[in-house]
């Protein structure tokens, strides 16, 4: 959908009448493209796609850090500085999408701006700005959203799946029974309030000391155990009936370590089995190291050595509970779900399309 002003797109897959593109026997027309952007508390997310067989194709995709949730948990709002860098990339985003000519679009916004006290004004700006509006999903939507990006990676030779998607604000866990034939249903998932940001900024900064390690590992586990004693996941994990998958800018940064990358790389990340323990042992190495030493990580950079160390304390967490012996890494979560159920939108308009049209063909018409 091109993206002009004052026109406002983005929430609950808004469009007008005029890029509602379909044939009139209810088939989707080539030309749809499909935009999903997902603003968290450290990134901006968007990829646009068209429909390839039974899932996507990427045409373009942007991401950019923006710290958008800096300082959010100690003033409880959103700062001048973060949203200016914020409208920046959004506008990027929102240009991306014009030329493309984006047809069908969803735009969230996740765990910060469900805390911070100045989101509706922060919101009220980019619709302004960008002519982008975003919707605030609940933590329910964001678990199945991302649970549903995940779903080509889930064995489902398993019984059971623990998907994770570590964020800057909160930390998700979906608990996920399987039923064989590429079949899931959410048994539980929760909604742990720390993510890397949130974590670094209540124990430390760019320099965490052992005992702070410590602590914030203990802070995760607390709400851990909870879920554990909610499902009894440690027992399946147990019987090895269970797959473990993590998707976020954490695992995805252990993995390209763990692999040597001199350079990011999604096709050898996404899909990728990673030992836990050495995984583990990335994550102590990683938490024992200054700061200018993670700066010097090829895949971790100036842009993420400050909050790494609060991811492996969150994964660190995870595994000391549930002990599994291999971490299937995902570097597709939210973004991916929402394109999919756009398209299963689709599919439904189209198939009620169908039926209106047998309900109107020249043998039943009446005269």
């Amino acid at each position: 959908m091109a993206i002009t002003e004052p026109q406002k797109l983005g929430k609950g897959d808004n469009r007008s009448k005029r890029h509602r593109r379909r044939f009139h026997d209810g088939r989707e027309h080539p030309s749809n493209v499909y935009g999903a952007l997902d603003l968290g508390t450290n990134n901006c997310r968007l990829l646009i796609a068209k429909r390839q067989g039974k899932g996507f194709r990427v045409i373009d995709s942007f991401s950019r850090i923006v710290r958008l949730g800096e300082g959010v948990s100690l003033t409880g709002k959103l700062s001048e500085g973060a949203m200016d860098r914020t409208v920046e990339a959004l506008r990027i985003c929102a240009d991306k999408m014009r030329r493309v000519g984006v047809t069908h679009m969803r735009c969230v916004a996740t765990e910060v701006c469900r805390k911070a006290g100045n989101s509706e004004e922060f919101l009220a700006r980019v619709a302004d700005e960008c002519g982008i509006e975003l919707d605030i999903i609940t933590t329910a939507e964001e678990a199945a959203l991302a649970a549903e990006g995940c779903a080509p990676l889930i064995d489902y030779r398993h019984r059971n799946a623990l998907v994770f998607d570590i964020g800057g604000g909160s930390t998700e866990l979906i608990w996920l029974g399987l039923r064989g034939r590429r079949r899931s249903e959410v048994l539980g998932w929760m909604s742990i309030p720390y993510g890397v940001v949130t974590l670094t900024e209540r124990h430390g900064g760019m320099e965490i000391t052992e005992d702070a390690y410590a602590n914030m590992i203990t802070d995760v586990s607390e709400h851990i155990n909870d879920f554990e004693a909610a499902h009894g996941i440690a027992e399946r994990i147990s019987e090895g009936r269970v797959q473990m998958l993590g998707t976020s800018g954490t695992v995805t940064t252990l993995a390209g370590v763990h692999f040597g990358l001199e350079r990011y790389n999604r096709r050898r990340v996404d899909g990728a089995w990673l030992n836990t323990r050495a995984m583990l042992d990335i994550c102590h190495r990683l938490a024992t190291s200054d700061y200018a030493a993670r700066v010097m990580e090829p895949c971790i950079g100036e842009e993420r050595a400050d909050l790494v160390v609060s991811g492996c304390a969150i994964v660190e967490a995870m595994h000391k509970r549930w002990p599994v012996k291999k971490l299937r890494v995902a570097d597709r979560g939210l973004r991916e779900g929402m394109l999919l159920g756009m398209m299963r939108r689709v599919d439904a308009e189209r198939n009620a399309a169908r039926q209106g049209n047998r309900s109107c063909s020249p043998a039943t018409r009446p005269s």
